[in-house]
């Protein structure tokens, strides 16, 4: 999958409105994820599951930051992701079949705070850059 000059262009446009909110967001697509699949958090063991949590909050912006690292690096997300994919991959070894949930749980956040920027072609543009994300995080479990 490729994001074309399309793509792109949206991914690029509403990505300031998440990343200027990178600790909400991405804290809140976590609790999402934990909430719904409680599983998920086996990696987080020592996590408040709370919409306050210091730790959930550091870790949401840590996720957007790294995203938002992608959307700059949208010619070779691979390379962009590749230190993240492998610590996920060898040090963390986290389920690869996280990463789908999350990217969900990251765009009905994004729905819920952008619903006028959330656009059926924005939204197809988000889900595939996040199968993007997702395939290059679990390229180095292969």
């Amino acid at each position: 999958m490729v994001l074309d000059a399309d793509n792109r262009a949206l991914i690029q446009t509403i990505w300031p409105c998440i990343a200027s909110h990178a600790e909400a967001y991405g804290s809140e697509a976590l609790l999402r994820m934990f909430l719904s699949f409680p599983q998920t958090k086996t990696y987080f063991p020592d996590f408040e599951v709370s919409k306050d949590s210091p730790q959930m909050k550091a870790h949401g912006k840590k996720v957007v930051d790294a995203l938002t690292n992608a959307v700059h690096h949208l010619d070779n997300i691979d390379a962009a992701m590749s230190k993240l994919s492998d610590l996920h991959a060898y040090d963390l070894r986290v389920d690869p079949g996280n990463f789908p949930l999350l990217a969900h749980h990251l765009l009905v956040t994004i729905a819920v705070h952008h619903p006028d920027k959330l656009d059926c072609l924005t939204h197809r543009a988000l889900d595939k850059f996040l199968d993007l994300i997702g395939c290059a995080l679990t390229s180095k479990y292969r």
